[in-house]
């Protein structure tokens, strides 16, 4: 990984950071994108202490508009002319529905239109730079997802966790339709399951939940494994459009391998990110 350049969102926290650390301490140059300046200048400062390596920046950016999104691709490209492995890590948990500033439901808009924009945005460097990587974080919660087209930024009903896991298996379908699209050519793109983590995402549920979660889940040091994983490993050199866990290729529920719902998602992430105007 030595002087590779890798992109993570989410970095300042959880699985992204100690993953934006540990690519550090490999010798790669690391954008870490944040929401929240000060929270993440500090894991700014720390990572470059603890890694040794002073080659990592910040750039800020709330993925849940599309506009910052746009302007965090245009700050990279004018920077930079490669990109070796985007690596799609920041999510939210919401327990009640809410909006954000373009009028989307916030956990659509941040778990899964963030994904698909910024990838897209940034496809032309990626692609310029092959052989390279995506990597989208997903989660074992994509088993209890579903995607209905008539209720999909809930619409017609809202629960936190259905619609937390309906993100997590928008988030492979995504993964499966990218690597088709890009079949032949030496941009990879896999998704993965981290464990069962403590990265504080789930901290606007109820105390008595949270503090079960805690309880029965790994650090986020074991949770970066399998990005780190992906993002780096010789073994996986060439794979595409497939799901991990425990840097293990694993089959995805029955709804992550529907092709059509794939493409049908597509075409609709373009039209809600405007991408095919």
């Amino acid at each position: 990984m030595n002087g590779n350049l890798c992109l993570i969102t989410g970095a300042n926290t959880g699985i992204g950071k100690v993953a934006a650390r540990r690519l550090a301490e490999m010798g790669a140059n690391v954008v870490m994108v944040c929401r929240n300046r000060h929270k993440g200048e500090a894991a700014l400062q720390e990572i470059k202490t603890t890694s040794g390596n002073q080659h990592i920046e910040l750039m800020i950016a709330d993925l849940s508009s599309q506009a910052e999104i746009h302007k965090l691709a245009d700050q990279f490209k004018a920077k930079y002319h490669r990109l070796d492995v985007l690596l799609n890590n920041a999510g939210v948990y919401i327990p009640k529905r809410t909006l954000t500033v373009d009028g989307l439901e916030t956990t659509f808009a941040v778990n899964h239109l963030a994904y698909f924009l910024l990838t897209n945005l940034l496809l032309e460097v990626l692609q310029q730079s092959a052989p390279s990587r995506i990597v989208n974080v997903s989660s074992a919660a994509h088993q209890y997802g579903k995607v209905e087209f008539d209720n999909l930024q809930g619409e017609r009903l809202y629960k936190g966790i259905p619609a937390y896991s309906n993100s997590k298996l928008e988030n492979i379908l995504f993964t499966r339709e990218l690597a088709r699209r890009l079949a032949g050519t030496p941009v990879t793109a896999n998704a993965l399951h981290p464990g069962a983590v403590a990265t504080g995402i789930f901290r606007n549920t109820l105390k008595p939940i949270e503090w079960l979660i805690k309880l029965f889940t790994m650090s986020p040091e074991k949770g970066a494994l399998t990005s780190v994983y992906l993002a780096t490993s010789q073994e996986v050199a060439g794979i595409t459009g497939k799901y991990f866990e425990k840097q293990q290729e694993k089959a995805p529920s029955h709804a992550a391998q529907d092709d059509e719902t794939a493409r049908r998602l597509w075409q609709v992430s373009e039209q809600l990110t405007g991408l095919n105007s």
